[in-house]
């Protein structure tokens, strides 16, 4: 038995996957005919129930993953295989405190709110009204959310919390805001940012190298499926390769003694010099 109000994934013969939340008295309608939901609720996930047409539909449980699929969208979400990773990194779960800025359509904000649960919190920044009320529905929708609160703020004013165990930013011009992200976090907290071009990265790296930063990492990560066949494995002809560069750090005072210590090559020496000496071009402007 499936109750009322739960959000059921329905998956059709030709693979269209439509997400409903069962409503007492209600039907889901399409090509292949109309499908009471009566019906759904007396079966059980992984059944398959017959529209009006005596068409096959199977009824599956709902995942994280379904869920941002699902979301209605006005902004460019994150992938999946993206936030699973960042979420990760963020070290996001029970008791924690998140702090992001530009939730935009809220895909991150809801896999945020799903791992932190009932004891975390989700503090999240929209300078946009339209996109902070966008990302709430979704929240709302997916049934999660209670743990997050959406500011409609600019960062450049400053986040609305302190204390914070991480913090990920998904704006345009990161580097602009660091000194605020510094505020916002406990010494020690993780840091991750999301860019869409190489040149945004360096710039980024530019004002992560001034400080307080460490342990920086720059990565992307590129999925390909494979054919699930077992007499003929092999990959799919297309797979989902680069969407965005994602950066990380950690909140770290930088030690001179700690960093003189650092074993060093040639070229690691090279690029200490050079990094000397951008930092005290910088501090001459």
């Amino acid at each position: 038995m499936i109750p009322y109000g739960t959000l059921v994934l329905f998956v059709t013969p030709k693979g269209k996957r439509t997400i409903k939340r069962l409503t007492e008295g209600e039907s889901w309608q399409s090509h292949d005919g109309v499908l009471p939901y009566e019906t759904v609720v007396a079966a059980d996930f992984g059944d398959t129930v017959l529209t009006s047409m005596g068409r096959p539909v199977q009824v599956l449980d709902v995942t994280l993953q379904d869920l941002m699929k699902g979301i209605k969208r006005q902004t460019q979400i994150i992938y999946p295989k993206d936030i699973a990773y960042i979420c990760m990194k963020l070290g996001a779960g029970p008791g924690r405190t998140i702090c992001e800025a530009g939730c935009g359509s809220g895909g991150l904000t809801l896999a945020l709110s799903w791992f932190c649960g009932p004891t975390g919190r989700v503090v999240s920044h929209e300078a946009r009204e339209e996109f902070a009320r966008l990302a709430r529905r979704n929240l709302d929708w997916a049934g999660v959310g209670e743990n997050v609160e959406i500011n409609v703020r600019d960062v450049a004013e400053g986040f609305c919390v302190t204390g914070a165990d991480a913090l990920f930013l998904d704006v345009r011009t990161p580097w602009d805001y660091l000194d605020k992200a510094v505020a916002a976090v406990r010494p020690g907290a993780m840091f991750g940012f999301l860019l869409p071009t190489i040149v945004q990265v360096s710039e980024l790296l530019k004002g992560l190298e001034r400080g307080p930063f460490d342990h920086i990492e720059v990565q992307e990560l590129l999925l390909r499926d494979w054919k699930p066949l077992a007499d003929r494995l092999r990959p799919n002809d297309r797979m989902t390769a680069h969407t965005s560069f994602l950066v990380f750090c950690r909140h770290q005072k930088r030690s001179k003694e700690f960093d003189d210590l650092r074993p060093m090559g040639t070229r690691e020496l090279k690029q200490k010099k050079a990094l000397e000496e951008r930092l005290a071009s910088a501090e001459q402007l």
